[in-house]
């Protein structure tokens, strides 16, 4: 008796809390209401069948509970009841079905005029691109994939000249504007996943898969793969930003074009022999599918500005990259593991000529570029590197701190009531002392920063080039 009860309160408890529960859908692309009516159909279905049979064995716990002198009715075969349930069961498998099924069509029916994008995944990392002014993304092919063309883009082809590409996980797509999504995979099967959009589609090696929607709301949304593609699986996040169109503009023409890319590959200083064969060893041993050369995010630290940076390890000791250090790290990667980083790169046995060029190699990617960074520059490098854009956007978008845009010489009104301008001044105590004077409606979370008089310079060069 006392299961029964249990059984009835759980069923009862479980269909209050589906319609009194807070974590309803929130519409953030277009394909969100057929997707989710498509999960609410299901949800309801299998929710019947959850009440009817829950029911039934409540019912049946009461009812047929043992009974002195009460026998079983030996029964094996009905088949009355056995078509009952298997009509049901049919009926109840196609209205799951038959909507998905309506569903996959709109997902896959591209309308007229929708932008192209195409993300390209390989382990462990996202990179984007977008046609350039001819509206039309040049062709690929594997064999074309190098050093100097990541993306595989067919040299010969013209369209792909004007191809605008985007080395990091940061993908930004304008409002309220038909998307086309074009998935190709270098290595291994990813898939491309952003919940809140409702959509989810596989990279497929060899194969370019699709989808399309409609970003109806501004805001930044988690990238994700979905697909188990390595030990660096979980690392391969990214982000997907919908801004208003002069914003997406201003992003877009920011980023190099295919040829701007070659010309720049081509007025790098030449590498020497050494070096050279250190990229093939890189390549060879696919150190670059966990390291990149350009700055961006990856399973292992980026090799850009590697050498003789003084990196910080996970037990909270300090270490400068030298020579020794790269050749202990290969040989035994987990000896002096740098902080943030998982301990899953294997130990290389390498001749010690590879290992001299691979070494010779990362210095050469780690060289400072002839020509000066900007302070613009340089104050990214700065707020990348301290972590504050996990904090403070630069696109106007809310954050867990205020946002960059527009906050040079914004008028701030503070926690205790009183207002300030936000200018040097005001930054630079701002970084080192946050909690002097807070703005209102954000936590005293921020923790003091010391940063050198030039970085401090950059970093508020990089908040001023946001305001204007």
């Amino acid at each position: 008796m006392a299961v029964a009860i249990v059984l009835v309160l759980l069923i009862v408890g479980s269909v209050i809390f589906n319609f009194l529960s807070p974590w309803w859908f929130t519409p953030i692309a277009s394909n969100w209401g057929t997707i989710d009516t498509t999960l609410i159909i299901t949800f309801i279905i299998t929710g019947i069948a959850f009440v009817a049979i829950s029911l039934f064995m409540a019912y049946s716990i009461y009812r047929f509970h043992h009974k002195e002198g009460r026998v079983a009715h030996y029964e094996p075969e009905n088949n009355k009841l056995e078509w009952w349930l298997t009509i049901l069961t049919t009926i109840g498998v196609v209205a799951m079905l038959a909507p998905g099924l309506v569903v996959w069509n709109d997902y896959i029916t591209v309308p007229e005029g929708a932008d192209e994008v195409e993300a390209v995944g390989k382990q462990w990392q996202w990179s984007f691109r977008f046609p350039g002014e001819d509206g039309k993304l040049g062709t690929t092919d594997i064999k074309f994939v190098s050093f100097d063309n990541p993306f595989g883009i067919n040299p010969d082809d013209p369209n792909g000249q004007d191809d605008i590409l985007i080395s990091e996980p940061e993908l930004h797509l304008p409002i309220d504007r038909p998307v086309k999504m074009l998935l190709r995979s270098y290595d291994v099967l990813h898939d491309f996943y952003v919940p809140q959009f409702r959509a989810k589609m596989d990279l497929v090696p060899g194969l370019i898969t699709y989808f399309w929607f409609i970003p109806t709301r501004t805001g930044k949304f988690d990238l994700l793969c979905a697909e188990l593609c390595g030990v660096g699986h979980y690392t391969m996040r990214g982000h997907v930003v919908v801004d208003e169109a002069e914003d997406f503009d201003e992003w877009l023409s920011s980023k190099p074009t295919y040829a701007q890319f070659l010309a720049a590959a081509t007025a790098a200083p030449a590498m020497t022999g050494l070096a050279t064969k250190g990229q093939e060893v890189a390549g060879a041993q696919g150190c670059l599918s966990c390291h990149t050369i350009d700055g961006t995010s990856g399973v292992g630290p980026t090799w850009k500005g590697l050498f003789g940076k003084e990196e910080t390890l996970a037990d909270g000791t300090t270490v400068r990259v030298d020579e020794a250090y790269l050749m202990e790290s290969v040989s035994d990667p987990n000896a002096k593991l740098v902080e943030g980083f998982a301990p899953i790169m294997p130990a290389y046995e390498l001749s010690d000529e590879d290992l001299e060029a691979l070494v010779e190699y990362i210095k050469s990617v780690s060289a400072p570029p002839a020509a000066a960074e900007s302070k613009e520059e340089a104050g990214r490098k700065v707020a990348e590197s301290n972590g504050c854009l996990s904090c403070h956007t630069i696109d106007g978008t809310s954050g867990v701190g205020p946002t960059w845009k527009g906050l040079f010489g914004k008028e701030e009104t503070l926690a205790d009531g009183t207002t300030v301008r936000v200018d040097e001044a005001y930054l630079m105590e701002s970084v080192s002392d946050p909690n002097a004077k807070l703005v209102e409606g954000f936590a005293p979370i921020m923790p003091p920063y010391e940063l050198s008089e030039e970085d401090m310079a950059a970093l508020i060069a990089l908040i001023k080039s946001k305001s204007e």
